[in-house]
């Protein structure tokens, strides 16, 4: 398994996402909500082959809650690095309020995780960046070691480079969403030693599901899907594995944050990490076709989710 390296840490490239441990999550997940064994299960077989970092959230249900009794159970909570965020600030909550939430929401997570520190601590909510001077408090108390924030804005994330106090961030980035990489987000963030945790490599399943499975207000990615299956088939590789490559492939990229159904797809992609970058030409090919997508595409908070009938945690 490939590692990148962040300050005192040496972390995998592929990181295991956990919202489907704390709830019903994604757009194409047909399998609900993982049981306390198929997580423990899931994490054990991870870290078998390779993985040794984990992502979760407050809002993404009990998620933490499992992971903190998982580790426990399977002894390695000193030999995987936990990603986890600060709970979004209510948008009425009183500025002199947002310190007594940020450490609430840290300490409150600490507990359910069963650990004495955060590894890495990001703001789920961009905007809420604004607070990371809080953050830093808590690092400076050693209830966090590194720091950062989630991201779906290219400004607002060259803002957090250019303030020099994020040290990993974790942008929305897929074959169908090219903002940050025609942004010139990646080379920064290189530039700067800053960590990117990618999210929604699959985006949330729909580069891969069946045609006919995927919802009409999602009818657009079609046209462009068929081209880039054309040139998955012209490669000689599946969806799979050229989705996951091509965001590998980007220059400036850390860790793939990747949810995982079961246990056929989780050894499915672990051996993805260790084939290199796709041909130049290749990458070439993708982005001539794909253009650029409305934001009531690419954006799952913009989905109209009644009728998808499953959780989000945006």
């Amino acid at each position: 398994m490939q590692t990148i390296q962040l300050a005192d840490l040496t972390l995998s490239r592929f990181m295991l996402g956990t919202c489907q441990f704390g709830y019903d999550y994604g757009l194409a997940n047909t399998c609900g909500q993982h049981s306390y064994e198929k997580a423990r299960d899931l994490i054990a077989s991870a870290y078998e082959g390779g993985v040794n970092c984990l992502d979760t959230a407050p809002t993404y249900g009990n998620s933490e809650e499992v992971l903190g009794k998982v580790l426990q159970e399977l002894k390695l909570s000193e030999k995987m690095t936990v990603v986890s965020k600060v709970q979004m600030l209510p948008k009425d909550l009183p500025e002199e309020k947002a310190e007594e939430w940020i450490e609430n929401s840290v300490t409150k997570s600490l507990k359910l995780l069963q650990l004495d520190y955060l590894p890495i601590c990001i703001f789920h909510y961009e905007m809420d960046f604004r607070h990371i001077d809080i953050l830093l408090k808590l690092r400076d108390r050693g209830l966090v070691h590194h720091v950062g924030g989630s991201l779906y804005d290219v400004k607002i994330g060259k803002e957090m480079l250019n303030s020099g106090l994020a040290e990993a961030v974790q942008p929305q980035t897929h074959m169908l969403d090219q903002s940050f990489i025609r942004g010139g987000f990646f080379s920064e963030a290189k530039a700067k030693g800053v960590a990117t945790f990618i999210r929604s490599v699959y985006f949330q399943g729909l580069l891969l599901m069946p045609e006919e499975k995927v919802p009409e207000y999602l009818a657009p990615v079609i046209p462009v899907r068929r081209q880039l299956q054309a040139l998955a088939a012209q490669a000689g590789i599946s969806m799979v594995e050229f989705a996951l490559r091509y965001v590998l492939s980007i220059d400036g990229v850390s860790c793939l944050l990747l949810g995982i159904d079961n246990e056929e797809q989780l050894q499915q992609n672990i051996p993805l990490f260790d084939k290199g970058n796709l041909d130049v030409d290749l990458m070439k090919a993708v982005d001539a076709v794909v253009p650029e997508l409305p934001d009531d595409i690419l954006r799952p908070y913009n989905w109209p989710w009644n009728r998808v009938g499953k959780s989000r945690p945006e």
